[in-house]
């Protein structure tokens, strides 16, 4: 164990790694995996149908891991919003100790049910003042994501080589950095830059466990750092997505001047998308995706994936890093 940072003593975790929550992706078998690797792994709870399924999944998760692994809950405004607090309650009945949150303010609510049952909260911010605001309200670590990361980077467009440090500078508490990070360099990075751990979530899409077909891992493997788009950008709720020919048109839609969500609706439907990794037709709707696919060239099992940033971090710790030394 070369990296003993507050992270790992935080979440009893060998390794600074974790796997972030992620819809229909963070089921039991990723989960276990990252976390019999070492990580720590996230089952995402909005994936379920049901508080029960959850809980479920979280039983499912412990027959294949005795180690540590968390949930996600993931608050989003919506027209028909999830019962968010029975999601909590499975959570707290089944006596999981560490809930990843992302979303509205409204988050705050579940952290007042979950905080009294020793819970730590790992709460994903997209700016410095959020970060800090989470901080006062009581989270326990903050994860901060870059604007190379998936899914959704904020207005601000702040990459993670400026976010990690600026927001380290003020946040107290344990931090990882997330965005753009996938192998021994990012962690490296991650941790010069005073986060103490990294989170990711493409780059364990492209892994063997991954609930994911495999035409779907493989596009992964051959987009390029220009391989994602920015949607809903002018609807101030950007998300960056996987490039094909869906969200290629997404974009061009949005352009037009008087454009509306729901000139897009059925495009972006999460259905859609749950549909296409399931079955793999790359153009069957729109997929998250991450800056990182321009450093994805295969597709290891979670254990092979954690053991190369690992042992290639220590390489340039203790190599390059340490030769460079007068």
């Amino acid at each position: 164990m070369p990296f003993k940072t507050r992270v790992t003593e935080m979440l009893g975790i060998e390794h600074p790694i974790v796997q972030g929550g992620m819809m229909h992706v963070g089921y039991a078998e990723l989960a276990s995996a990252v976390s019999n690797a070492g990580g720590l792994g996230i089952i995402t709870a909005l994936t379920q149908p049901s508080a029960d399924a959850l809980r479920d999944e979280i039983e499912r998760c412990r027959s294949m891991t005795s180690k540590p692994f968390g949930v996600n809950i993931t608050v989003l405004p919506s027209i028909t919003p999830p019962d968010y607090k029975s999601y909590a309650q499975a959570v707290i009945d089944a006596g999981i100790k560490i809930v990843e949150t992302a979303g509205t303010a409204e988050v705050r609510e579940l952290w007042a049910m979950m905080k009294p049952h020793g819970i730590t909260i790992l709460h994903k911010c997209t700016a410095v003042r959020h970060a800090l605001s989470a901080e006062r309200n009581g989270c326990d670590i903050i994860s901060i994501d870059g604007f190379e990361c998936a899914g959704h980077p904020g207005e601000d467009d702040i990459p993670g080589l400026i976010l990690i440090p600026a927001a380290a500078d003020k946040v107290k508490i344990p931090m990882l950095a997330s965005g753009g990070i996938g192998d021994g360099r990012g962690l490296v990075a991650a941790l010069a830059l005073g986060a103490d751990g990294i989170n990711m979530g493409t780059r364990f899409c492209a892994t063997q466990e991954a609930p994911i077909h495999p035409n779907i891992k493989q596009k992964y493997v051959e987009n390029d750092e220009r391989g994602t788009n920015l949607i809903f950008r002018s609807l101030h709720n950007t998300a960056r997505v996987g490039k094909n020919g869906v969200s290629d048109e997404v974009v061009q839609r949005l352009k037009k001047p008087d454009a509306k969500f729901e000139d897009v609706r059925e495009m972006v439907a999460g259905r859609k998308g749950a549909e296409m990794l399931k079955s793999g037709d790359t153009e069957g709707g729109i997929f998250w995706a991450g800056m990182i696919q321009a450093l994805i060239h295969d597709i290891p099992t979670c254990q092979e994936l954690i053991d190369r940033i690992i042992g290639d971090a220590e390489a340039i710790v203790k190599q390059r890093l340490g030769s460079m030394l007068a």
